[in-house]
C-alpha cells in the first residue's frame, strides 16, 4: 500500500513491493496492536482455512431414486471409495474401492474430480487430472470402469495429457463422446474404436464447446447433446472469425513476455457467429445444421436439448436480449418453428433447465410477464401459457417434478427477500403455492431434488450458522439422514459470531426499502461513534443482503467489526433480490447510477437512525460489479464515502462483454448516453476521499485496461490515489501461494490507515 506523500499520481506497486511498504507504514501503539490481531484472524481465515466446512459429495442420485452414490476417503487414505447409500435406511455398500480405480500404469489410485454412471450402472466414468479453462476444470483424462470385470480403461485413443473434455456416456452406456482439439469424438467401449465425427475445429472454429463469452455469461460449457435414442448428437458451433482479439500479457514466468490472445467481444462489437448441427454418432456423415432464423451473430443459442428422438428443443435470444424464442427442430430436415416467445421491455432470462411434462406435450416455463417471477405451463404445440404458481411472489427457482403427484416443486420467499424457502405448486396451477420447508427453519435452504420428486439433497444455513446437508423425503420434509457434521465448527464459531447478525430493513428519504445486515464489534458500545465499512455489489447480477453463510467474505467482513468497525451491506435497487420484475430492472439501460445512488441513500438513512455511526468515517469496498459500484459512490457522493477499495472494477462500461452489458444496457450504439452515465470513470473528477483500486493483471473477465484508463484519467485530473497490481491473476485474484490472504490484509490495511476506530 502506498502513503498519501504521492498526491497527484497513481503508484503502480508489484505485490513483493507492497509486502515491503506494508510492513514499514507507521502506525500508532494501539493501531499496531489492532492491525495485527486483524492479521492474525486473516491468517485463520485463509492461511490455516480453520473455519471451513465439511463437504459432501459430488453425489447422484442413482436411477432408483431411492438411493444415492457419493465419494468417500478409502480407509488408510489412499484413493477414494465411491459408495451407495440408500437413503431411507442409511445402508452403506462400498460399488468401487479405490483400490480398483489404480491404472495399470499408476501406483495409487485416482484422484476424483467428478463422475459418472452409465444409465443401468454397469460402468463409471472417472474425470481426473483436471486442468482449467477459465472458470472451472473442464479438461482432464477420463477412464472408465468395468464394474464387473474391474477393467480401467483410459479413453481417447491416445490423445495428450488432460486433453479431454465433457466426456459423457451414450444413453445405452456402450460409447463415450468427448471434445478434444475443439472436434467431437466417440470412442466405442467394447474395442476402444474411435470416430471422429468433427474434422474442422481449429483455433477459430469450436465444435461441442463454447467461445469465452457463451461460458462466461450463459453457462454453455459441455456443448453436444446425445439424442435419446443414442443414433445422434446434436452440438453448438462457434465461428470466432471476426471476433475482437484481446490480448494477455504475462511478463513475469518467462525472460520474455507471454501473449494469449482471447476471442472476446465487447460491448457493441461482434460475436461469434453460432449455429446448431446434428450429426450421426457412429460415423463420419455431413453435418445436417438447423436453420435457426436471424444473423448468427446477433442472436444467441442459449439452450439446447432433446424432447424426444425426433425433436430438438433450442432458446434462442435476440441480441438485446429481450426476447426468448423457444424453438422446436426437426433434425432429419433442419426445420425449425416457434412455440413460445419470452419478452420484455428490459431483459429475459434464459431457463436453465427446460421442465418437460405430459410426455413432452407440454413444459414449464418461469416468466415476469406479470410483475413477478412465476412458473407458467405451455403446451408443446403453442398456445397462451398458464399460470402455475398463484401467489403475489417470485419464484427464484425450478428445484423438481413429481409428475405422478402432480406437484412442481420451486424456491420462493413471499415475506422475506434475503432468505430461500422450498414451496410445492400444484402443475394444474389450482390451488396457491404451500410451504414445504418447516416454518421454523429460518434462514436459507437448497435442495437437489431426486427425478422421482420423492426425496432430496436438503442444505441450510444462516448468516451465522454454517450450512448443513442432510437427505430429507418429500413432501413431509422428514429428515431421513444427517450427512455433514458441523458441531465441531459450531463450536469453534461461538467467539466468532457474536454478537448476532442484524438484519434490518432500511427506509430511505425517497420512500424506498432496501434489506441490508449490520456487524458490530463483540465490545459494542453504544455511546461510541465506530466508522462504517460499506460492503457493495449494487448489479442485477448478485445480491449481498442473504440470510446464509457467506464463507470467507463474511469471516474477513466479521474480522474487520471486531476491528472496531459496523460492518453494513445493502441491496439497492436492480439487484436481483425477490421483490418483482420492476424492482430488479429499473436499472434497465443506466446500471451504475441508480445503484450509487441508493447506496448513498441507505447511508443517510442509517446515519440518522443509530448515532452510534460515525458520518465523517464512512468507506465503501466491492469487488467486480462491487468495484465498479465502489468507484461510482467514491466519485458521485465524496461527501458520504471518505474512503473506498475497488477490486477488479469496470470502469467503463464499454470495456465489458457483449452478452453481460447490452443485456442490461443496451447496445452502446444505440445507448451512448446510458453507457456514459453507467459507467465511473466519466464521473472521477468527483473524487475527494482516499481511493485504492486493486487489480490482477491476467485477468481475462474484467480487463486490467479498464483500471489503466481509469488511471489515466485521474492522473490526467490531478487526483491522489493509490492502486495495487496482482500480476497475472485472474478476476478471482487468488492465484498462487498467499494471494487471496495478501489481498484481504491489504483491504484491512487501507482501511485501518485511512478510516481507523477510535484507540
Amino acid at each position: 500500500m502506498v502513503k498519501d506523500r504521492v498526491r497527484a499520481a497513481a503508484v503502480a506497486v508489484s505485490a513483493a513491493a507492497a509486502i515491503a511498504v506494508l510492513a514499514i507504514v507507521p502506525l500508532g501503539a494501539q493501531q499496531t496492536d489492532r492491525a495485527k490481531a486483524l492479521d492474525d484472524r486473516i491468517a485463520r481465515i485463509l492461511d490455516a482455512r480453520e473455519y471451513e466446512v465439511p463437504r459432501f459429495g459430488p453425489a447422484r442420485w442413482l436411477p432408483d431414486c431411492l438411493a444415492y452414490s457419493t465419494v468417500e476417503r478409502a480407509n488408510g487414505g489412499a484413493g477414494a471409495d465411491i459408495v451407495r447409500y440408500e437413503a431411507a435406511s442409511g445402508a452403506r455398500t462400498i460399488v468401487v474401492a479405490a483400490s480398483r480405480l489404480v491404472p495399470p500404469d499408476k501406483g495409487a489410485p485416482l484422484d476424483i474430480d467428478d463422475y459418472a454412471w452409465s444409465r443401468d450402472g454397469a460402468r463409471l466414468l472417472v474425470f481426473t487430472n483436471t486442468k482449467k479453462v477459465w472458470r472451472q476444470n473442464t479438461r482432464g483424462d477420463y477412464r472408465v470402469l468395468d464394474v464387473a470385470s474391474g477393467r480401467l480403461k483410459q479413453l481417447g485413443g491416445g490423445a495428450p495429457e488432460s486433453s479431454l473434455m465433457f466426456a459423457r456416456f451414450s444413453p445405452d452406456g456402450s460409447r463415450v463422446a468427448y471434445v478434444r482439439g475443439n472436434n467431437i469424438y466417440v470412442e466405442r467401449l467394447s474395442d476402444r474404436h474411435v470416430t471422429q465425427l468433427t474434422s474442422d475445429g481449429s483455433e477459430t472454429t469450436i465444435n461441442g464447446t463454447s467461445d469465452w463469452v457463451y461460458e462466461e455469461e450463459l453457462g454453455v460449457r459441455d456443448g453436444f447433446r446425445w439424442s435419446p435414442d443414442g443414433t445422434h448428437i446434436a452440438f453448438w458451433q462457434f465461428d470466432t472469425t471476426g471476433v475482437g482479439i484481446f490480448s494477455l500479457v504475462n511478463d513475469t514466468d518467462s525472460l520474455y513476455p507471454v501473449v494469449t490472445r482471447i476471442p472476446y467481444p465487447k460491448a457493441g462489437t461482434a460475436n461469434s457467429a453460432v449455429r446448431i448441427g446434428v450429426v450421426d454418432a457412429d460415423e463420419h456423415h455431413a453435418v445436417r445444421w438447423l436453420k435457426t432464423p436471424g444473423d448468427p451473430r446477433d442472436t444467441y443459442l442459449a439452450r439446447l436439448d432433446w424432447v424426444d428422438r425426433a425433436t430438438l428443443a433450442i432458446q434462442q435470444l435476440n441480441r438485446l436480449q429481450n426476447r426468448n424464442d423457444l424453438l422446436l427442430a426437426e433434425p432429419r430436415t433442419g426445420e425449425v418453428r416457434r412455440v413460445f416467445r419470452d419478452e420484455s421491455t428490459a431483459w429475459v432470462e434464459v431457463m436453465d433447465e427446460m421442465r418437460w411434462i405430459d410426455r413432452g406435450r407440454a413444459f414449464l416455463w418461469l416468466s415476469e410477464r406479470d410483475g413477478w417471477r412465476h412458473v407458467y405451463r405451455v403446451a408443446s404445440d403453442g398456445g397462451e401459457p398458464s399460470l402455475v404458481t398463484k401467489f403475489d411472489a417470485d419464484v427464484a427457482s425450478i428445484e423438481g417434478v413429481d409428475q405422478s403427484q402432480g406437484w412442481v416443486y420451486v424456491i420462493a420467499s413471499p415475506r422475506n427477500a434475503t432468505q430461500r424457502y422450498l414451496y410445492r405448486a400444484r402443475l394444474d396451477g389450482s390451488d396457491v403455492p404451500e410451504l414445504v420447508t418447516p416454518a421454523t427453519e429460518i434462514g436459507t435452504h437448497a435442495y437437489d431434488v431426486s427425478p422421482g420428486g420423492r426425496l432430496a439433497f436438503h442444505t441450510y444455513s444462516r448468516f451465522d450458522r454454517p450450512p448443513t446437508t442432510d437427505v430429507v423425503d418429500l413432501p413431509a420434509h422428514r429428515v431421513l439422514r444427517s450427512l455433514t457434521d458441523t458441531r465441531a465448527l459450531v463450536k469453534t464459531l461461538i467467539p466468532i459470531v457474536e454478537p448476532p447478525v442484524e438484519f434490518l430493513t432500511v427506509d430511505t428519504a425517497d420512500g424506498v426499502q432496501l434489506d441490508g445486515w449490520m456487524l458490530k464489534p463483540s465490545a459494542f458500545d453504544r455511546t461510541r461513534k465506530y466508522p462504517v465499512i460499506v460492503y457493495v455489489y449494487g448489479e442485477p447480477a448478485s445480491v449481498t443482503a442473504t440470510d446464509r453463510w457467506g464463507g470467507a467474505r463474511m469471516l474477513f467482513h466479521r474480522a474487520l467489526a471486531e476491528s472496531g468497525y459496523i460492518v453494513v451491506s445493502v441491496d439497492n435497487r436492480g439487484t436481483p433480490s425477490l421483490k418483482g420484475a420492476a424492482w430488479r430492472k429499473i436499472v434497465y439501460g443506466t446500471v451504475g447510477d441508480l445503484s450509487s445512488k441508493d447506496q448513498a441513500a441507505a447511508v443517510r438513512a442509517l446515519l440518522a437512525r443509530f448515532t452510534f455511526l460515525d458520518a465523517d468515517r464512512v468507506g465503501v469496498w466491492g469487488w467486480s460489479g462491487g468495484g465498479s459500484n465502489t468507484l461510482n459512490c467514491m466519485f458521485r457522493f465524496p461527501d458520504v464515502f471518505k474512503v473506498g477499495v475497488s477490486v477488479a472494477p469496470v470502469p467503463d462500461q464499454t470495456l465489458y462483454d457483449t452478452i453481460y452489458q447490452e443485456r442490461y444496457m443496451g447496445l452502446p450504439q444505440q445507448n451512448a448516453d446510458g453507457y456514459h452515465i453507467g459507467s465511473p470513470i466519466n464521473f472521477a473528477e468527483g473524487l475527494k476521499g482516499r481511493l485504492l483500486v486493486v487489480h490482477g493483471s491476467g485477468d481475462d473477465n474484467v480487463h486490467f485496461q479498464g483500471t489503466e484508463r481509469l488511471i489515466n484519467r485521474l492522473v490526467a485530473l490531478g487526483k491522489p490515489f493509490d492502486m495495487m497490481e496482482y500480476p497475472n491473476r485472474t478476476h478471482a485474484i487468488s492465484e498462487r501461494a498467499g494471494t487471496s490472504a495478501h489481498i484481504h490484509r491489504l483491504i484491512a490495511r487501507y482501511f485501518l490507515e485511512h478510516l481507523p476506530p477510535q484507540p
